[in-house]
């Protein structure tokens, strides 16, 4: 397997610097904001899964693991929704996650329903972190499915 080209975050200058400061806020103010890392990491992996993004794949299971997720978690996060490992709080997260991911998917992109809910388990802060964190994943996926990246061992350098 090769890529179609190098990673364009980091052949163009600047944007590796750049979209890792704003992963770094959003992680940060998530943490300040009383996320679980764990929440966060699922949240990664649960939009890396829909977008097909195997580097971010490899990358956040290992950050998950790393952070103390369970294998029935893990393996079970692409059917979240008909397990009982997840917590109503975390529930809501994935369901903000796969709306924010999934923009053209429905006129109405994230229904005030899923919103309301994610709301209802996460302050304001907390919120803003939380979407700031869906919108960078999505990014981090759609340079790396672009532009062919493969997945492997030196992803491990970049688990959180």
């Amino acid at each position: 397997m090769q890529s179609r080209i190098s990673n364009p975050a980091l052949s163009v200058t600047g944007v590796l610097d750049a979209l890792q400061k704003v992963s770094h806020a959003a992680s940060r103010a998530a943490s300040q904001a009383g996320l679980a890392q764990t929440t966060i990491e699922l949240v990664n992996l649960r939009a890396s899964q829909i977008n097909g993004c195997a580097v971010c794949l490899d990358m956040h299971g290992r950050g998950a693991r790393k952070a103390g997720e369970t294998d029935e978690r893990l393996f079970t996060l692409a059917a979240w929704r008909d397990t009982p490992y997840f917590t109503d709080a975390e529930r809501a997260a994935l369901a903000l996650t796969e709306a924010g991911t999934r923009l053209a998917d429905q006129a109405d992109a994230v229904p005030d329903a899923v919103f309301d809910e994610a709301a209802r388990h996460y302050d304001e802060p907390a919120l803003a972190a939380l979407v700031v964190c869906i919108a960078a994943i999505n990014t981090w996926n759609r340079l790396n499915v672009i532009s062919g990246q493969v997945a492997g061992e030196w992803t491990a350098q970049w688990a959180s």
